[in-house]
């Protein structure tokens, strides 16, 4: 067992400094004692009205022994979408960076003269990021083979994932929000619909522009522009879908200017009918079957075929942004198939098992973290980070995450701090879940793993705690590693990972 010198943070109603003990080791007979505990995190959990016992904090540099911040890290905690760490790595290492997805399509029958007479197939392996350019390009290849008319059915081959009916309003009742779609092996554009939300200053009413053509669409356009400041645009009116009639009701701050409006509102099946009918029409092809779930005979013949961007830069898309139904997509993917949750589940602890990753407080629901149940310690992802650090993946992995005040979602944040440019942080947040872990690069060149996870009801405010952190990693967590060393007081017990005991307070 590695023995760490670990220090424990706790924060005091009035932010007094208190060195309290220096933790016991097992194999080691001293312990470092921070010199520099990072007093403006206390300030900050202070100013947030965030506990202490709320929080896990981990900070080692990439190349020690031992973390010079290690608070409350054994406890399980829900990560929010840090959880996609570790679905990315075990993809990485179990997929490699260039595996692609494959979608094809078959028929069941000879094209003469421009004409299918049977069916024509559409078989899915998990494709993440079937997005609508390349779907349009996977059908300007049938057009381009020559089929013009297609007068039997089209049916989707989704056999690749075995997985239950999705309940979109499962998580939060809100079925027509994007983060809300649920994994398919044929997952075509997110299964979502884009529109832009334009204040149009002549007319002083608001204009909603279509931007991904779907058949028999329909916008019913209620909303009013008001005066004011933008906020939290999204929840200042009501979105509804029936059939393909989309109501959007309320207000719309013309400070806003043009916003950009996800939407899911059909299931899977009709949202691939009715974005296949437009495009194909726009392409100059006919369709006068219907559309079913099933699979092709095995002497069904592929004409065109789709290869997915490979997992490296599908990681990209997915990390950077947070995107949670790319994220299921991924992780179903470690799974035999046909793909199944629990399938997926037991691949990735036999992958952490044979790389002796302990994580014995890991819970994985889905591998996006938007769940409710998934659970995993800093310290775990610490173990996971570091070992991540050592793999060949590693490159792939880091240029995945977002970058402090540059992009993803982290691009409004340490735009103005030392920090900026300088850290490679995956975010999370749920309600009462506010999350950060990844690699922070200090003011004199050290790599250090960072891990905190607040689970508070007033994780909201935990933004400035983090970044906080992050500053104090970036300037002054070398500082700790230059503190002398004491002699570790006995009594100190072992716990996960051969940690245990109490250390300096905030």
């Amino acid at each position: 067992m590695k023995s760490d010198n670990i220090i424990s943070l706790k924060v005091s109603g009035t932010l007094r400094l208190a060195a309290l003990a220096v933790l016991l080791l097992t194999l080691s007979p001293c312990a470092r004692a921070d010199a520099a505990p990072p007093v403006a995190v206390g300030a900050a959990l202070n100013a947030a009205g965030i506990s202490a016992d709320n929080v896990s904090i981990v900070v080692q540099g990439v190349d020690d022994a031992v973390p010079v911040v290690f608070h409350n890290a054994t406890r399980a905690m829900n990560p929010a979408s840090v959880m996609k760490l570790v679905t990315s790595y075990a993809a990485l290492e179990l997929l490699g960076p260039a595996f692609v997805w494959k979608t094809a399509v078959l028929s069941d029958a000879p094209i003469v003269d421009g004409v299918l007479s049977g069916n024509l197939y559409f078989r899915g392996s998990g494709d993440p990021r079937l997005a609508l350019e390349q779907f349009w390009l996977l059908l300007r290849q049938l057009r381009s083979r020559g089929l013009k008319e297609i007068r039997g059915n089209i049916v989707l081959d989704r056999s690749a994932y075995g997985l239950p009916p999705h309940n979109p309003s499962s998580f939060d009742h809100r079925p027509l929000r994007t983060y809300n779609v649920g994994p398919n092996a044929l997952l075509v554009n997110f299964q979502s619909l884009t529109l832009t939300l334009h204040y149009d200053e002549e007319e002083e009413g608001v204009q909603v522009f279509v931007e991904t053509p779907y058949h028999d669409l329909a916008i019913d356009n209620r909303l009013k522009a008001v005066r004011g400041a933008c906020g939290d645009w999204r929840e200042k009116f009501k979105v509804s879908a029936k059939g393909g009639k989309v109501t959007l009701d309320g207000n719309y701050p013309t400070s806003c200017g043009d916003k950009l409006l996800y939407l899911a509102p059909w299931q899977a099946n009709e949202q691939f009918m009715r974005l296949f009918r437009a495009l194909w029409q726009e392409l100059g092809g006919k369709w006068r079957g219907a559309m079913r779930v099933g699979t092709p005979p095995a002497d069904a013949k592929q004409i065109a075929v789709h290869l997915s961007p490979p997992l490296a830069d599908v990681l990209h898309d997915l990390n950077k942004y947070s995107n949670n139904v790319m994220a299921r997509q991924v992780f179903l993917t470690l799974s035999p198939s046909p793909a199944t949750t629990s399938g997926a589940v037991k691949r990735v602890r036999e992958w952490l098992e044979r790389k002796k990753i302990a994580m014995p407080a890991l819970v994985i629901e889905n591998g996006s973290g938007l769940s409710r149940d998934e659970r995993v310690s800093a310290d775990e992802l610490r173990r996971l980070l570091l070992d991540a650090w050592k793999s060949p993946v590693m490159p792939e992995l880091v240029s995945s995450l977002p970058i402090a005040g540059v992009d993803g979602t982290l691009r409004r944040r340490l735009r103005d701090s030392p920090a900026y440019g300088r850290a490679h942080l995956k975010t999370g947040s749920l309600e009462g879940v506010r999350s950060v872990a990844g690699y922070v690069l200090d003011a004199r060149g050290k790599r250090w793993v960072l891990v905190c996870i607040i689970n508070d009801p007033r994780s909201g405010a935990g933004g400035a705690v983090i970044d906080a952190l992050v500053e104090w990693v970036t300037e002054r967590a070398g500082d700790a590693l230059a503190a002398p060393t004491q002699s570790a007081p006995s009594g100190g017990g072992g716990e996960a990972g051969g940690v245990g005991g109490v250390g300096a307070a905030l």
